[in-house]
């Protein structure tokens, strides 16, 4: 059984999420994902929109999901510890970083394996919430 293992903050669930978990699930058995908690959020100086356990409980209804654990952490190596993965899923803007560099490095010692998918130009839940405060404030009136 191969078991694979994706985190994200899953903040605003649109088509990239979809289309990482989809992609995920058709290359493993079972597929965990860890949804970043709202504590561990904050480290970015960001605040999901919608709360942790409401995007918890998104994630979890999702067909392509067999599991979902609290993200609590930014160490992928402390996750594989924990639950022994066989792969990780990553969006590709993260391909070539220093970081992933090194946990590929780390993973492979461990005979874990880290797929890269295309990530999702043009849509992000940053991106929405940007999107969303400029309508938000065309529709203010002038005060």
């Amino acid at each position: 059984m191969v078991i694979g293992y994706t985190t994200g903050v899953y903040d605003l669930f649109h088509i990239g999420h979809l289309n990482l978990l989809r992609n995920a699930k058709s290359m493993c058995d079972k597929l965990i994902v860890g949804v970043t908690t709202d504590e561990l959020v904050s480290y970015k100086n960001k605040r999901s929109v919608i709360p942790f356990e409401e995007r918890l409980e998104i994630v979890r209804s999702n067909r392509y999901v067999d599991a979902v654990i609290p993200q609590e952490s930014m160490n992928k190596f402390e996750a594989w510890e924990k639950i022994k993965f066989d792969v990780m899923f990553v969006g590709d803007d993260w391909y070539s970083s220093d970081k992933w560099q090194q946990l590929e490095q780390q993973f492979n010692e461990v005979g874990v394996r880290i797929v890269y998918f295309p990530y999702t130009k043009g849509t992000s839940s940053t991106l929405i919430n940007s999107v969303l405060l400029s309508i938000r404030n065309d529709a203010l009136p002038n005060l």
